[in-house]
């Protein structure tokens, strides 16, 4: 399956509460961090609802996903 790399770029300073549980929930905890994800509707929303803070690179290869 396909896998998503997400940056966190922007602070969460003066943001909903909301959006930072999703920062948690997405696993990230410092600002310039790096997850990745599979690609599912599930992790798409999550990035939709905060995509303001966030870059995010389409597809990763999966042995590049290391």
């Amino acid at each position: 399956m396909a896998k998503v790399r997400i940056q966190w770029v922007k602070s969460a300073i003066g943001y909903n509460h909301n959006q930072r549980l999703v920062l948690e929930a997405l696993g990230l905890r410092r600002l310039n961090q790096t997850v990745v994800h599979e690609d599912s509707p599930t992790i798409r929303g999550m990035v939709h609802k905060i995509r303001h803070m966030l870059k995010v690179s389409a597809e990763v290869n999966t042995s590049e996903a290391k």
